[in-house]
């Protein structure tokens, strides 16, 4: 899990009566953060701060959240609750905490009648811990879906979802280069998976997506995945959302690499991508606790959103008489 690095905390809120939430990302002391949108309909907030030529190289959270634009509120209880804590950056006057944030279209399952706030924002802070990560229909992942470029009818339930991977290679910094030891390079993501696309298992069948009336996938009648015109859903109603950690020593320019290769990892697992209806963003987050090389870092930051966008949908329950892979 996301969990696995070392001072990286993870919290949920969640309403189960009108299927939305938010999840929280809590970062350690000194997290450089980076992020790369690809998706031409996202909803975010200070994601330009972000930018490897902008001032300030750390972040102290990362917000996910349902509610579309709504949703974005939810930053201010996370924003409260790390100012209470006295984290963030400093200035004459406060420490400002920096929250980046990006929201996911979930307004459907629950009418719109609910979305996330500073109440909702806060709780999540509260929640949040370095163990096991609760994965489904929880926080942001709770009322998504995944595989509509077929119409509604077909969808199938997405989710929040996490993963990670580690190898023996990481060395730990040390000022004058004597007594380094060598350390566990760790990369873990956690992904919101509210897709267009169809989400694909390892060998490129599909695992959860546009079911055919009749029975199997769409996609293997119309393997383009075509989308009907008119399209079948409102532009701009879906979205991916992943946030990429590692423990890795990266400049802020290198975790703006590592966010575009998460990138990749959507790619190849949601089919169709980054269409006009989605608002796909991948942050990227380093710790800076052991010295590992980039392309290494980048090859595992591939795999481990591609497995956490799949576990996304392996533990979403059915809502609602929209199938879900796991079973209730």
């Amino acid at each position: 899990m996301i969990t696995d690095i070392p001072g990286i905390r993870v919290g949920h809120a969640t309403d189960e009566e009108y299927y939305t939430g938010c999840t929280v990302i809590l970062c350690p002391e000194g997290t450089v953060g980076g992020v790369e949108v690809r998706g031409p309909a996202p909803g975010s907030r200070e994601t330009a701060l972000l930018a490897p030529d902008k001032l300030v190289p750390y972040v102290n959270a990362i917000l996910l959240t349902g509610g579309s634009a709504f949703g974005l509120a939810a930053a201010d209880g996370v924003m409260r609750y790390l100012e209470e804590k006295e984290i963030g950056h400093w200035t004459p006057l406060a420490r400002v905490p920096i929250v980046p944030a990006a929201v996911v279209y979930d307004l459907f399952l629950g009418g719109g009648k609910v979305r996330p706030g500073a109440v909702m924002g806060y709780a999540a802070c509260q929640n949040a811990s370095e163990g096991p990560v609760e994965q489904g229909n929880v926080g942001a992942g709770a009322g998504v879906t995944v595989g509509k470029w077929g119409g509604f009818e077909g969808m199938m339930k997405g989710g929040f979802g996490t993963a990670s991977m580690n190898v023996g290679v990481g060395i730990k910094p040390s000022p004058d280069r004597e007594g380094n030891s060598q350390l566990e390079l760790i990369v873990g993501a956690a992904a919101v998976t509210n897709s267009v696309g169809d989400v694909l298992a390892a060998d490129g069948t599909v695992l959860a997506g546009a079911r055919a009336p009749d029975g199997g996938w769409m996609a293997d009648r119309d393997p383009l995945r075509r989308l009907s015109q008119p399209p079948p859903i409102p532009p701009g109603t879906s979205t991916t959302l992943v946030v990429l950690a590692t423990n890795a020593l990266l400049t802020k320019l290198e975790v703006h690499q590592l966010a575009q290769r998460a990138q990749d990892g959507l790619a190849i697992t949601i089919r169709p991508a980054h269409t006009t209806h989605d608002g796909d963003t991948a942050f990227g987050l380093a710790t800076g606790q052991v010295e590992a090389p980039m392309d290494l870092v980048a090859n595992l930051a591939v795999e481990v959103v591609a497995e956490a966008i799949r576990n996304s949908v392996r533990w979403a329950s059915p809502v609602k008489g929209i199938p879900g892979l796991k079973a209730v």
